[in-house]
């Protein structure tokens, strides 16, 4: 009896460390946002965030669920190579984002960015998780314009807080969570 309950107890510790090493605290202040391209100034003081990051084939395999393809021009998925489109390392609310938004707007989504180098930096980054690019399309053109709020500069919050900046030929989205998931 001892033993049984000594080896759930266990088992329980371990699925709590799993938990604890799946979840990074990711502390920004506002100074950080600053440094974000398309932050707009319009948050709170310091703030944490729990993040949750997934491996490049938990995400592939989400997108493909919710027939979100994804594209680079080298071919490849390789993080250390711009050429390619990562999702290794990619926050989970930003995947259930991506898949919030092809719900909401029934438009076609093409991802061409993950979190590859060659970005910009910040806390805020694709390196970092929170962003992806996606081809542009007159259906995601018309959803993002229509739906969301103007904030200027090609800019668009979404009513959850997050940010569509069209930068020329594509959407460079940042999710700070799921977006209603």
């Amino acid at each position: 009896m001892r033993i049984a309950l000594l080896r759930t107890l266990v088992a329980v510790m371990i699925s709590a460390v799993a938990l604890v090493l799946a979840t990074v605290t990711a502390q920004a202040s506002v100074k950080d946002k600053e440094n974000d391209p398309v932050f707009d100034g319009n948050a709170p003081g310091d703030v944490t965030v729990l993040v949750t990051k997934i491996s490049h084939a938990t995400a592939t395999a989400r997108l493909r669920s919710s027939n979100i393809t994804w594209s680079s021009s080298g071919g490849c998925s390789n993080r250390n190579n711009p050429t390619c489109t990562s999702f290794e390392q990619v926050n989970s609310a930003t995947i259930e984002g991506i898949r919030t938004l092809k719900s909401a707007s029934g438009c076609a989504i093409n991802v061409t960015g993950g979190t590859e180098t060659g970005h910009a930096s910040g806390t805020y980054s694709h390196w970092n998780g929170y962003k992806l690019d996606t081809s542009l399309s007159s259906c995601l053109n018309g959803y993002i314009q229509g739906t969301f709020t103007s904030i200027g500069g090609s800019k668009w919050r979404s009513a959850a807080g997050n940010i569509y900046y069209k930068e020329g030929n594509h959407w460079d989205i940042t999710y700070y969570n799921c977006g209603g998931c």
